[in-house]
């Protein structure tokens, strides 16, 4: 997928060369020459395609706010979070839990939309390279807190009562589109950006909240 690295180096530096003999360029020049020069560097690649490098606002305004080494204002990341939670799609059928141990197999499985796969192949939820999900994992990611006993935290012994429809609510969310409820979240958006379709995102939400899961044992 990637092009050898001197073409990289020879768009970018011509690009700055050029820019150079009228003024240094500002901060928006040197970002557009950067996004030229590493979409320049790529090529689509079976499934994959050079698209998936264009990045929407909240990325950008989160991006920046890393560079620039500083928190994003609290207006813009509310700003922000509100036009997320809109892209949530709520399941059609109203039914917010699924198969907990189909959850457990995505949340297990880290495969999906590289370049060797196949485009009907089921794409896996990934959790496990963020998240510890099970006791007994020996092998987990540590960049998102723990989801162990993520029901049992929560107060939540029955998903289907009444008491715990904010929190379903809020776990089929923050599934679907964590930058609704963190404009800046590390986590991937997995409904909103395709990576699982609205049955892969039941099925994640009963792994965590279904009292049977190996999540809440």
């Amino acid at each position: 997928m990637f092009k050898p690295t001197k073409v990289f180096f020879m768009a970018a530096t011509a690009a700055l060369l050029v820019a150079g003999c009228a003024a240094l360029p500002g901060t928006a020049e040197l970002d557009r020459i950067t996004e030229g020069a590493v979409k320049a560097a790529f090529r689509d690649e079976g499934i994959v395609k050079v698209s998936v490098l264009t990045t929407d606002e909240t990325n950008r305004a989160c991006s920046a706010a890393d560079v620039a080494g500083v928190p994003l204002d609290e207006a813009t990341a509310k700003a922000l979070e509100e036009q997320n939670f809109k892209t949530i799609r709520w399941p059609t059928d109203g039914k917010f839990l699924g198969d907990w141990k189909e959850g457990e197999k995505l949340a297990q499985s880290g495969r999906g939309l590289t370049w060797t796969d196949d485009a009907k192949t089921p794409n896996g939820g990934n959790c496990y390279n963020c998240h510890q999900m099970d006791q007994k994992e020996i092998s987990f990611g540590t960049i998102g807190p723990s989801l162990y006993n993520y029901a049992k935290l929560r107060g939540v012994t029955d998903p289907a009562s009444p008491e715990s429809k904010a929190i379903v609510e809020y776990t089929w969310g923050k599934v679907w589109n964590s930058k609704a409820y963190n404009a800046c979240s590390n986590m991937p958006r997995a409904g909103h950006m395709g990576i699982l379709n609205e049955n892969q995102v039941r099925h994640i939400v009963a792994l965590l909240l279904d009292p049977k899961s190996p999540v809440n044992q």
